[in-house]
């Protein structure tokens, strides 16, 4: 089975989302809407058969680079992004 450190993290910005990728195949990503100046994250999700091995985490901490990098701020719409933002508010006060 494919490690958390195999997952290969891409943005779709057609579809506003990260995708995160095993051996080719989409196993979690995050949704995102954009707004004026922010990105709205609203959903994240991990396939059934991934779940607790970290893939979330890594999908959301990529997006929040993403849009660190953008110069945009991030809504923390989705209680996933929410939970993880609460846990590390100092690192990711910048884009709140």
């Amino acid at each position: 089975m494919a490690a958390v450190d195999d997952l290969v993290v891409t943005h779709d910005e057609q579809a506003h989302r990260w995708e995160g990728r095993l051996e080719g195949r989409v196993v979690a990503l995050a949704d995102y809407v954009p707004q004026d100046g922010a990105i709205a994250m609203v959903h994240t999700e991990v396939a059934p058969e991934h779940e607790h091995e970290g893939l979330a985490t890594k999908v959301v901490e990529a997006a929040l680079a993403d849009v660190r990098a953008r110069g945009l701020k991030v809504v923390p719409a989705c209680s996933f992004v929410r939970l993880h933002l609460r846990r590390h508010a100092e690192e990711h006060a910048d884009i709140l």
